[in-house]
């Protein structure tokens, strides 16, 4: 599939499912975590339990949010209203800090022992774009990015990062809005309508589409090309390597 990259001056990339197949470990950790929880508050009211929904619940409530926004936003769905708690929440704390802080440690956990590589055909487009003069920078609501990317081997290809790190620093809205991205388009001096977003999470597209970029390509591995063409994808892609021609 041809994109005609001339018209434009930079490429936005999420990481997860974009570059690199953390988010397959994500999924997986969110699933531990939310099924440990629910099972046991299910065993403690005597309710029956009803356990996470890889497909449905992790693309619909957590795929692409920042952690804090994914938990809440899970939890609510299934009724559940929890504290919100504080940053420096222990893992066990019941509140949506300590669930959090808990799914990062399950992450990194994974990560540090099993390790990460790129998708070839992302690395391949990653570099031809930056042959082709095009500026590149990586968004991500993952506060394990730059880990992320130096296990990867992607670190040193990318000018710009506004990750969940610096969301936090910030205190910039997490996709859907759109306010990551056009950060990393303020801090590569690109407009908006100059750049491209390229993105797997429902949510992203949307962000994508939200801040008014010239042009939003959706990665589907999953089986969601439809649903990443409502929430405003351009283009849909099985892989990056389907752009290199």
């Amino acid at each position: 599939m041809a994109v005609s990259w001339d018209r434009f001056q930079a490429v936005f990339f999420d990481l997860d499912g974009v570059l690199t197949d953390t988010a397959r470990i994500h999924a997986v950790c969110w699933k531990q975590l939310f099924d440990d929880y629910l099972e046991s508050r299910a065993e403690s009211r005597g309710e029956a339990f009803v356990p996470f929904d890889l497909e449905r619940d992790y693309a619909t409530y957590v795929d692409g949010k920042p952690r804090i926004d994914g938990t809440r936003d899970f939890l609510a769905s299934r009724g559940i209203h929890l504290p919100e708690g504080r940053v420096g929440d222990p893992p066990r704390e019941e509140s949506i800090h300590g669930l959090s802080i808990r799914k990062d440690a399950l992450f990194l956990r994974v990560l540090r022992s099993e390790g990460i590589e790129a998708y070839p055909g992302s690395k391949a487009l990653v570099a031809r774009v930056r042959e082709q003069g095009l500026r590149t920078a990586v968004v991500s609501s993952s506060h394990n990015c730059a880990e992320v990317l130096e296990a990867a081997g992607l670190a040193g290809d990318f000018e710009a990062r506004v990750d969940g790190v610096v969301i936090d620093e910030m205190g910039l809205k997490g996709k859907p809005a759109p306010d990551s991205f056009l950060e990393a388009a303020q801090r590569l001096g690109v407009a908006p309508e100059r750049g491209v977003v390229v993105e797997d999470a429902l949510s992203g597209v949307a962000a994508g589409r939200a801040g008014g970029f010239g042009l939003v390509i959706g990665v589907d591995r999953t089986g969601n090309a439809q649903a990443l063409r409502e929430q405003g994808a351009d283009v849909v892609v099985g892989d990056l390597a389907e752009l290199l021609a």
